[in-house]
């Protein structure tokens, strides 16, 4: 009896924490770049030995994140950039590097582009522009600046894309993809780029609002099994007793 009670409280936890993660979605519908969280869990008996598992508990694990392509939208705006498929674009975070499908950049005093206040990462590091009166990203993200009194376009820095495997990321407290292993993931010349575009999020509120109707029905059926549970170990109890 015990063994069910730590399958069904477990089961309990899995759903409120599913929950967690749904809500989190639906909060971001409409953030620009943003991956959708998928949560994990796995089986786990509750007792080891001879004979057989019949009861098991859920072990939550950590999220997964949803590579969907989100909707592209057009701005016109020449330091917006989105990503066409698979990949992301380097930022720097601390000593390292994370990872995001945002695209708004911004250039602040010093000609740096960053992103949220973050420098986005070339070939060489964070991208400085010089004082120039156009900029142009093309679609392998090298960026070219037209220079004051000079005629044509001159390619100064790339965009450090890259494209690992999904199992391969995960998200850390501020939102931003980081790399499972620690280490920076290596630049991907086949990611392509889409100036004056950004990407919507690529959440599904349907699928979200569907999937949180199914785990309140589920954590009703682990509530009543519970209570179905303590009535037959008081039950088990008042036999003993007599």
């Amino acid at each position: 009896m015990d063994a069910l009670i730590y399958t069904l409280m477990s089961g309990a936890e899995r759903a409120l924490h599913a929950q967690r993660v749904h809500a989190n979605n639906l909060a971001n519908i409409d953030t620009n770049g943003f991956r959708a969280d998928l949560e994990l869990a796995t089986s786990e008996a509750v007792t080891r030995g001879y004979g057989y598992d019949a009861r098991h508990m859920s072990r939550l694990e950590a999220n997964a994140v949803s590579t969907r392509q989100g909707p592209l939208r057009e701005t016109g705006r020449d330091l917006d950039v989105a990503i066409v498929g698979q990949g992301y674009f380097a930022v720097q975070f601390g000593e390292g590097e994370a990872y995001t499908r945002a695209g708004h950049f911004t250039l602040d005093q010093d000609g740096t582009l960053t992103l949220n206040g973050r420098p986005v990462l070339g070939d060489g590091g964070p991208i400085v522009l010089p004082e120039h009166s156009a900029v142009q990203i093309g679609e392998d993200g090298t960026i070219s600046v037209r220079m004051p009194g000079q005629p044509d376009l001159q390619p100064i820095d790339k965009l450090k894309l890259v494209n690992p495997e999904p199992g391969a990321i995960t998200k850390n407290a501020t939102g931003l993809i980081v790399a499972r292993s620690g280490e920076p993931f290596p630049a991907d010349d086949t990611v392509r780029v889409r100036s004056g575009h950004l990407e919507g999020s690529n959440v599904s509120a349907i699928e979200e609002l569907v999937a949180t109707m199914n785990l309140n029905r589920e954590f009703e059926i682990q509530m009543k099994l519970y209570r179905a549970a303590d009535a037959m170990a008081e039950a088990g109890n008042r036999l003993v007793r007599e």
